[in-house]
């Protein structure tokens, strides 16, 4: 009926089957004497509890008076019913439990830093984060996703949320669609009309404006990457560098932060943008920059990296790069394309620099190549450039 596991501060109360007037007392006793006398947190468990009346409550409620932070967990929608009649949703973090899911076997359609998409049958997407603990970025992602939608950007809105292994999923339904990258790989004679409509995508998304209070400030985020470069550079570039972003104008364009063929999906004649946890306000140089790393300097040193993420030749990656700067800049002008993409590889390889410092780290070779790589190319182009507006 109960189990009470304890780790430092923490207690864990593993209720099981029913708790009513018939074993409520019993079942006090045993929680109050196997919770650690120092313990600050107390997490019950009620995945497997089946039903709990009045009697059951009160030992909640005994429980709340006791120790001020304490939550729910895993409640069955019966057993939620009753929490939430009773109101003590509004007086304890109450969770729901969530479906299992096996990805096992699936295909993966995409993968980044904050999780990977699988393909979990032919109507079902299914991404699944890395943090274990991952329901605060499954809400704000939902709720991105439907800022997007409402300003008229057509998106795929997660309808559930599932559990797999121990972390959590988004649930997506996408019938019969195929993401740009398979379109193109599948077609390649067509590259040119998907990378029209990939592109018309993009300028329907840098047309739109938002509203600050509802998503992340990129240029904020930008500056974040210039300030964390400063140990790393020298002082003349590391200044330079930070001038450049704080110069960037302000903006409240839209932009998805992820922008790859990856994240555009066609359903049903229909294109659409997945992978919304991205996205934020800025400069349209900030969207380039993740699209010339995602297309051509994630796989500058490596050009399997981006064959194995994209599943398309490199040299392909590098073709959508540039035939989507000239579509989207309008001209076919190369001097004047250049002179954009430069200030756009400014950004993208402070990112990509202070990225791979974070993660991997100048004792690792690879690690320490791509690090040299992008401090050549920042010397070399801030040598040059004077803005990034363009």
């Amino acid at each position: 009926m109960v189990t009470v596991n304890n780790e430092k501060s923490i207690s864990h109360i593993i209720l099981d089957g029913r708790i009513d007037s018939t074993n409520a007392s019993l079942a006090e006793k045993q929680i109050f004497e196997g919770i650690n006398a120092g313990a600050e947190k107390i997490i019950i468990d009620a995945e497997n509890l089946e039903f709990i009346s009045s009697a059951g409550l009160r030992v909640i409620l005994k429980l709340r008076k006791a120790y001020k932070d304490i939550e729910i967990v895993g409640v069955s929608p019966d057993v939620y019913d009753v929490f939430e009649m009773t109101g003590f949703t509004e007086m304890i973090n109450v969770q729901k439990g969530y479906r299992k899911l096996s990805v096992d076997g699936c295909e993966v359609l995409g993968e980044g830093s904050n999780g990977v998409v699988y393909r979990y049958d032919p109507e079902i997407v299914v991404k699944v984060y890395r943090n274990a603990n991952a329901l605060n970025e499954i809400k704000r992602e939902r709720q991105l996703a439907r800022t997007a939608l409402i300003l008229g950007i057509p998106t795929a809105i997660p309808f559930d949320v599932v559990r797999v292994g121990d972390s959590y999923g988004s649930v997506f339904e996408l019938l019969n669609a195929k993401s740009f990258s398979k379109l193109i790989a599948a077609e390649p004679e067509n590259k040119d009309k998907y990378i029209t409509e990939f592109v018309d995508l993009l300028k329907r998304i840098h047309s739109t404006e938002v509203s600050p209070e509802d998503i992340e400030d990129m240029k904020a985020v930008a500056i974040g990457w210039a300030e964390f470069l400063a140990d790393y550079l020298p002082q003349e570039q590391s200044e330079k560098l930070l001038a450049l972003i704080r110069a960037v104008p302000d903006r409240h364009t839209m932009i998805h932060g992820d922008y790859h063929t990856n994240n555009v999906e066609m359903q049903n004649g229909e294109v659409l943008l997945i992978d919304m946890d991205t996205l934020s306000y800025g400069h349209p140089v900030f969207e380039l920059a993740s699209m010339f790393l995602g297309f051509v300097g994630f796989g500058e040193l490596n050009p399997a990296s981006v064959e194995k993420f994209m599943k398309l030749p490199y040299e392909t990656t590098k073709y959508i790069w540039h035939k989507s700067l000239s579509l989207y800049l309008e001209t076919d002008d190369e001097e004047r394309m250049n002179e954009v993409a430069e200030k756009a590889m400014i950004v993208g390889y402070a990112r990509l620099m202070r990225r791979t410092i974070k993660r991997i780290g100048f004792d690792d070779p690879e690690g320490k190549r791509i690090i040299d790589n992008c401090k050549n190319h920042l010397s070399e182009l801030l040598g040059k450039v004077d803005m990034l507006d363009f």
